[in-house]
């Protein structure tokens, strides 16, 4: 474990959010969260698809949120 910056190794974290728009299939927020979690983007997609499923459609409007206040 590293002292400085508290985690155990991998890339190290971002200092901030940013919508990902080479790696975009609508807006880029799924790709984000895939780039600044450092997971794959596919699973965040399949995860918002099961949410907004499953969920009554309100990750729908979680995902237009972080469209246009991101970025």
């Amino acid at each position: 474990m590293n002292n400085i910056t508290g985690n155990s190794g991998g890339k190290p974290p971002r200092a901030n959010f940013r919508l990902d728009k080479t790696n975009a299939k609508v807006f880029g927020v799924c790709a984000g969260i895939a780039d600044y979690f450092g997971i794959d983007a596919m699973l965040v997609r399949i995860g918002f698809v099961a949410g907004a499923l499953l969920g009554f459609g309100s990750f729908i409007l979680i995902y237009l949120a972080i469209a246009l206040i991101a970025d």
